[in-house]
Parts: structure tokens; sequence; C-alpha cells
């Protein structure tokens, strides 16, 4: 359900207000009571639901090391404690990109 922008055309008392597409606007100020409220034209809300929607649906391929990486902080120039990763041993087949198939119980 959207949020609506309500401003009084009296004493300019402004609220917002969750309503079905369906509803009538309202128009009496709980403010000051005057019927003189008005729904206040301004841009959509959008929300987003859910995990994983930004990464999996719309997250950009050439932005992804920009926007995966954490935020800058004075640290930054410090040395690393944490150490590198060791090498794999494994490596897969030549020309063998697949996934691995699931093991069968």
């Amino acid at each position: 359900m959207p949020t609506y922008v309500y401003r009084c055309k009296s004493c300019g008392f402004e609220m917002e207000e969750v309503q079905k597409f369906a509803d009538d606007p309202l128009v009496e100020c709980p403010s000051c009571k005057v019927k003189a409220l008005v729904r206040v034209i301004g841009g959509a809300g959008l929300v987003f639901k859910g995990s994983g929607f930004y990464l999996t649906d719309y997250k950009n391929k050439s932005t992804s090391d920009s926007a995966a990486s954490p935020a800058k902080d004075k640290t930054e120039g410090a040395p690393s404690t944490t150490p590198a990763p060791a090498p794999s041993s494994a490596s897969p087949a030549k020309g063998d990109d697949r996934p691995a198939k699931p093991k069968k119980e």
C-alpha cells in the first residue's frame, strides 16, 4: 500500500498516511479539524524487500569490486595483520568449468 503525504491548507499541518489505492482521500485535518487537507504529489516510495534482491538481480558486474569493498577508513595505509589464504593445490581440469554433480546418498 502506498504512503500518501497530506498538507492542511488552513494550518499547514503535514502528515503521512498509508492507504489503499481504492481509499478516498482524507479531507479533515487532525490538527485543526478543518476540511482543508490536500494530498501532496511527490515521488513514489519504492521498497526492496527480501535478502539478496540487489545482489542477484541488479548488480552491475563492472562495479562489483567497488560495491563489495568495505568503506575506506583511517587504517587504509596500515599493513594487514591477517595472513593471505594458501593457494589451492587442487585445480579443475582444463576446460572443466561445470559445477560438480551432487552426491547421491
